[in-house]
């Protein structure tokens, strides 16, 4: 692609708008994924008996399993709230750039 193409596409409205909220939404999604880990591992280094204690009475499955496993899980629920809005509103955003850019 020549530099009149990528100059064309940065000024176009609908490449600030789509790289803000794509940026704003992948910030705040690995935020919530890194806390929530780390949050984990440091409860894990420093307090370990908190995630030790057993989930009932005569049981050996701790609380740290469950909430780890959770942790997992979210992860990959946020994976799939990216590719919802990647594979629509970001989508639709992208598509709008490349008919305007072309004309």
């Amino acid at each position: 692609m020549s530099n009149q193409i990528y100059a064309r596409v940065r000024q176009n409205a609908n490449y600030g708008i789509l790289v803000k909220k794509r940026g704003r939404l992948a910030f705040i999604l690995s935020a919530l994924v890194l806390v929530s880990y780390y949050g984990f591992m440091m409860v894990v280094a420093f307090a370990p008996s908190l995630l030790g204690r057993p989930l009932g009475e005569g049981m050996t499955l701790t609380i740290g399993a469950p909430i780890g496993a959770a942790i997992i899980i979210v992860s990959w629920l946020l994976t799939g709230v990216y590719s919802h809005f990647a594979n629509g509103e970001f989508e639709e955003l992208t598509e709008n750039l490349i008919r305007e850019t072309a004309e």
